[in-house]
């Protein structure tokens, strides 16, 4: 690895440690506003994170897989909505479908500014027999909404009251950008979990959007060089993905074994740490927690190999990333579960970071991306059974 790329990579690991203590001191202050506070999205501006994917020729960092993966789980260990709304807010990566020049000019406006939106086809889209569509739809689940700049949202392109095919004979499918001002931001975001990150739903009605504005990334390269714009684009929303579950489960591991060198629940005064029953959920909860990252970041690495000698990432490669953080968020999620029960009563109060690694795990499991339905494409896919593999 050649010397400036060691450096970037310092310095986007430095940037993320010097981010950590503030999300961590506003974790519960995000919580009451129910988004990221203001401050702490000036600071994750300044510090380039939510630009860790965007390439390098539209002012991003283009960070590796692997830098990625361990910026995020550190930040989702100093606190799991700030890791979260870090994570969505690179949602700007997705300019990288777009024409070079229309993403230079959507970029430009909100220099280090982060996206949000929902890829799922939520809206469609009718051609205005003049370039572009006019575009209605309610998104939910749109991280970071309060300070996202611009918008990056599915939609349907619609022929009648049917989907328009494209040319291969799928339903066009594709994503619209459009500013936040043109965007009805709707209050939703009373959740169970990941209460800081403002995931809110937003509509749009009528709105116009240029052809150009539109991209069908699900179905084609990106259209920049280099070995990370090979990735597919479902490979990058699991890059994302992976960092999450392993910080979650480390920061409640972490303060688990804290808490147990000090605390007794027995008359004799024992502190749980001597509790030959708490030893061997510890010695478990850690060796699934080290090999859920050991997965994650040997199928990251192998796939990181093959796209650096210059070559595409084959099924079975990107079938592996997939299954590697499918089995992160469901080992880190016995890992938290463990940890918290554990703790006791205790666990339950707002100022034990224990309730909130617990919420925030759960709620993120609801997420598309660690669905059954991505575990049955993995399924298939190691059964060698004909699918659509776009979402691999």
């Amino acid at each position: 690895m050649a010397a400036a790329q060691v450096d970037s990579i310092r310095s986007v690991i430095a940037d993320a440690l010097a981010l950590a203590p503030l999300l961590e001191e506003s974790a519960l202050e995000a919580e009451k506003q129910r988004t990221m506070p203001r401050n702490i999205v000036d600071a994750c501006v300044a510090a380039r994170v939510f630009n860790l994917a965007l390439p390098k020729s539209l002012g991003g960092r283009e960070c590796d897989p692997l830098t990625i993966i361990r910026v995020i789980k550190r930040l989702s260990h100093a606190d799991g909505s700030g890791g979260w709304t870090a994570m969505i807010g690179n949602t700007t990566m997705f300019t990288a479908w777009l024409q070079p020049e229309v993403a230079r000019a959507i970029l430009a406006q909100h220099p280090g500014a982060a996206m949000a939106g929902l890829l799922m086809p939520a809206g469609t889209a009718v051609p205005d027999g003049d370039g572009g569509f006019i575009v209605s739809g309610r998104w939910p689940f749109n991280s970071g909404a309060p300070h996202a700049a611009w918008f990056c949202s599915g939609i349907m392109v619609m022929d009648g009251d049917q989907p328009r095919m494209d040319p291969s004979g799928r339903p066009d499918w594709r994503l619209a950008f459009f500013p936040a001002s043109d965007v009805e931001m709707i209050d939703t975001w009373h959740a169970a979990g990941l209460k800081g990150t403002g995931s809110h739903d937003i509509a749009v009605k009528d709105l116009r959007v240029p052809e150009e504005r539109t991209v069908a990334a699900f179905f084609g390269p990106a259209r920049h060089e280099g070995p990370l714009y090979r990735m597919t684009l479902w490979s990058l929303l699991m890059t994302f993905m992976a960092g999450f579950p392993l910080g979650l489960a480390r920061r409640a591991l972490d303060e688990f074994s804290a808490l147990a060198k000090r605390k007794s629940r027995s008359l004799e005064g024992a502190v749980l740490a001597d509790d030959a029953a708490i030893q061997v959920d510890v010695a478990r909860a850690e060796a699934d927690l080290q090999a859920a990252q050991a997965f994650v970041f040997s199928a990251f690495t192998d796939a990181w190999n093959t796209l650096c000698e210059g070559s595409e990432n084959s099924l079975e490669e990107r079938t592996r990333m997939t299954m590697s953080v499918l089995h992160a968020i469901r080992a880190c999620t016995r890992v938290v579960d463990v940890a918290f029960h554990r703790c006791g009563g205790s666990a339950l109060y707002d100022t034990n970071p224990l309730q909130r690694c617990f919420r925030d795990i759960h709620a993120a499991g609801q997420h598309i991306a660690f669905s059954l339905d991505t575990w049955k494409r993995v399924g298939k896919s190691l059964l060698g059974i004909e699918q659509s593999t776009f979402m691999l």
